[in-house]
């Protein structure tokens, strides 16, 4: 089609085209969009805050042990988790992936020497499943030809020797870097066995706080030191799909579990998090679908007030693809805009408003690109949809 027979269309269409319809769907459309795009991305830029694992999905875990009172210990109340507690747990909705805590069966005791002093006392530590460490060091794993066992300890306890120990022994403190460089000597007694394995420092926890080796050092260590007897674990970690569930409390405080740490206030934060920016964006595509209705609307109106012109022209030999074209333009023109407007108004809002606060917190913010997409898939989608209501009713009217 010329641009000759484009204009003539469009004058004889455009006398009934709303401004103020127009108007009106461009500024709810452009209004839910911007609510939408804004939550998301305050989601994505605040959630480091809320977890050293900067990650927009990321997983969440729980430790759990049996409560223990004064009564339960004198009439010998067990702490352990039976296997039908395990399975009942492994069971919940919430529940995606459940660890045991897996304990040494023998003495063990441990030296270390540096700075001129030494340092000698009975030690303790667990293991875990290798999925559930947070981040998993180079060479983990336990080789009993080589006898040297490398050791996860919790941040907390280094925090706790270098400001604690440490400052009331005058010895010297020690950082991350140098802490792997000292050997410790541990020395494992039991079941008539007595052994000495080197071990060394070869990462740090966040999650995790305790001490930690791997799972083949403590299997062999319990056949060869051990008694024999099988012991059920007292520690659980659970990986859970929202640490802030209402569900999660209630089966705890029903079967008088506790959850270790702060990990359930800091799921709680951040499952609230979650629920505040769904209901902003839920708000958002409210807001978005009724300028839809709206837009949806003004078409219904408007072809039926042009009806008996579009049925001239359709019979003038004008095709239906050729008749919807100036509608379908004004679609796209203020789609496009409003996607342009709206994008452009979330990266200034996000600019003017928060980064500056979370900048001063160390926070450099998530990309901008997820928000981006989902703008341009819900302009796309409020678009294909309007396009083919428009040619839907235009070849309605070309069968009258």
């Amino acid at each position: 089609m010329s641009n000759k027979d484009n204009n003539l269309l469009w004058r004889l269409l455009r006398k009934n085209v709303s401004a103020g319809q127009m108007a009106g769907f461009a500024i709810a459309s452009l209004i839910g969009l911007v609510i939408v795009l804004l939550a998301m991305q305050f989601y994505i830029d605040i959630k480091p805050l809320f977890s050293s694992e900067d990650s927009f999905m990321r997983r969440d875990y729980i430790v759990l042990t049996k409560t223990v009172s004064s009564v339960g210990s004198l009439l010998g109340s067990s702490a352990e988790f039976s296997d039908a507690e395990l399975d009942d747990l492994a069971r919940q909705p919430w529940v995606r992936k459940v660890g045991q805590f897996t304990t040494p069966q023998y003495r063990i005791y441990g030296s270390l020497t540096f700075g001129g002093r030494g340092l000698r006392t009975y030690l303790f530590y667990e293991s875990v499943p290798d999925e559930f460490i947070d981040e998993l060091p180079e060479g983990w794993g336990f080789d009993p030809a080589e006898r040297k066992v490398p050791v996860i300890v919790s941040r907390d306890y280094l925090s706790l020797y270098n400001f604690g120990f440490a400052a009331t022994r005058n010895m010297p403190k020690i950082s991350e870097g140098m802490v792997g460089m000292v050997p410790i000597q541990l020395t494992l007694t039991g079941n008539g066995h007595s052994e000495t394995v080197e071990g060394r420092i070869v990462g740090f926890s966040n999650r995790l706080n305790t001490i930690i080796v791997p799972q083949q050092f403590m299997q062999w260590s319990n056949q060869r030191f051990g008694e024999g007897d099988t012991r059920r674990p007292s520690r659980l970690i659970v990986e859970v799909s929202s640490p802030g569930d209402k569900a999660i409390d209630e089966y705890t405080a029903a079967h008088g579990y506790e959850i270790a740490g702060d990990k359930a206030d800091s799921g709680k934060a951040s499952y609230m998090l979650r629920l505040m920016t769904g209901i902003i964006i839920t708000v958002g595509i409210i807001i978005s679908l009724l300028a839809f209705f709206v837009l949806v609307l003004s078409i219904s109106l408007l072809l039926q007030k042009n009806s008996r012109k579009l049925q001239d022209l359709l019979m003038l030999g004008y095709s239906p693809a050729q008749v919807s074209a100036p509608y379908v333009k004004i679609i796209l023109t203020v789609n496009d805009t409003v996607l342009v407007v709206a994008c452009a108004a979330m990266l200034v809002c996000r600019q003017l408003f928060y980064m500056p606060i979370l900048s001063s917190m160390g926070v450099e913010g998530g990309s901008v690109i997820a928000p981006i997409i989902v703008a341009i898939i819900i302009i796309g989608c409020i678009t294909a949809t309007s396009v083919y209501i428009i040619r839907r009713r235009v070849d309605k009217l070309m069968k009258q």
